[in-house]
């Protein structure tokens, strides 16, 4: 018979002392989304030292973990290659459906998120506390591709008890309205479908710039994470200049920052 494959969490380590506070944030989700938690390390990005210390490093963080949280599944994985090369083992061969990591890896990581059919969660590594996800900022455009975003926003809520506040994007042209409407109106269905408290506002700024006012009323609530979608297309500007995505987490703070690449459908968790 076939093992069962277990829907996994990844925690992205790098055998520092930052490992710890992105470790309890993979407790966290997986606790609440009643997943297996693995700890995941890319030699290729990391550069390490003395890589035949990590699966001693790694061994000792499941020891932990599993001695502070004997019910949480948890596992260790080590492979070698660019991540972009990786995300279709990672997400078919090894289940994955979310991978925690630093902001700081951004730009070795870009490349994997523009294919990768899960979300990246971004940390702050000098975060000293860890959220309870409970207050959530979902910024809504006129991109079709958001209902990944809702869906995303939709497992918070129902996994997590989390409370979503909507920002919908305050368009002029009349086809941009209709567009960001439709989003809206699919997040009110699916909502209320799943009993879902959530509460919608409507943005200052049009589509181009929501995901940025989203961000500052995430501050200003004290919010425990924004969800946001990665760019759709990349222009010749956005290379000179940095994608929107990019510009958010050098200024989210310690905002936890949900991406969530519009190129590919994501991966569906099972309840």
């Amino acid at each position: 018979m076939a093992e069962k494959k277990e829907q996994k969490i990844m925690v992205l380590t790098e055998n520092s002392e930052s490992d710890n506070n992105l470790i309890l944030h993979g407790i966290k989700l997986a606790g609440a989304f009643k997943k297996e938690l693995c700890f995941l390390h890319l030699p290729a990005i990391l550069n390490t030292s003395k890589p035949e210390q990590i699966p001693a490093v790694l061994e000792g963080y499941r020891k932990i973990v599993k001695k502070e949280v004997p019910a949480l599944r948890v596992s260790t994985l080590i492979l070698s290659g660019k991540p972009e090369n990786l995300m279709e083992i990672l997400t078919d061969k090894y289940e994955i459906i979310l991978i925690i990591t630093r902001a700081v890896q951004y730009k070795k990581l870009s490349a994997a998120i523009k294919i990768s059919p899960v979300p990246f969660l971004f940390i702050n590594a000098k975060q000293t506390s860890v959220p309870d996800y409970k207050k959530i900022i979902l910024p809504v455009d006129l991109r079709k591709e958001a209902k990944d975003a809702i869906l995303w926003a939709s497992y918070f809520a129902r996994f997590n008890r989390s409370g979503i506040n909507v920002l919908a994007a305050n368009d002029k042209d009349k086809e941009n309205i209709r567009n960001v409407m439709k989003n809206v109106v699919q997040i009110k269905k699916l909502f209320t479908k799943f009993n879902i408290g959530f509460r919608v506002f409507k943005g200052t700024v049009n589509s181009l710039k929501i995901q940025f006012e989203a961000l500052e009323k995430a501050k200003a609530l004290k919010a425990d994470m924004i969800i946001i979608l990665a760019s759709s297309y990349v222009s010749f500007l956005d290379l000179l200049i940095g994608l929107p995505e990019k510009k958010i987490l050098k200024n989210a703070g310690d905002v936890p920052v949900l991406i969530i690449n519009p190129r590919k459908d994501m991966y569906i968790m099972c309840d």
